[in-house]
C-alpha cells in the first residue's frame, strides 16, 4: 500500500512552472531523502494532472507536502487530494 498524491493542474501551468520549479524540486528532494516520495511526475498531453506516490507511512507527509509546495502555494495547483493505492505489483 502506498499513498498517492493527486494535483489538478491549472491551463497554463506548464508557462508558469519555470518560476517555482527550483522550489518544488528542493522539497520533492527533501521528501525523498527522508524515504517519503517514491515516485513523481506529471502526466503529459495533455498536462492536466501530476501523480506523487508516497510510502505506506507517509500520509501525513504527502498532506504536509502539498501544503508546502509552491506550485499550489502559487496557483499552479487547482486541487490536490490524497488517496490510498493498492499495489498489485510491487518491487518490495
Amino acid at each position: 500500500m502506498r499513498w498517492v498524491l493527486i494535483y489538478d493542474l491549472v491551463d497554463d501551468y506548464l508557462e508558469r512552472r519555470p518560476e517555482f520549479r527550483p522550489d518544488h524540486l528542493a522539497l520533492a528532494g527533501a521528501a525523498r531523502d527522508r524515504g517519503d516520495l517514491l515516485l513523481a511526475g506529471a502526466l503529459a498531453d495533455p498536462y492536466d494532472r501530476a501523480l506523487l506516490v508516497f510510502a505506506e507511512h507517509a500520509r501525513d507527509a504527502a498532506e504536509a507536502f502539498a501544503e508546502a509546495d509552491p506550485y499550489v502555494l502559487n496557483g499552479l495547483v487547482a486541487g490536490w487530494t490524497v488517496r490510498q493505492w493498492n499495489e498489485v505489483l510491487a518491487d518490495a
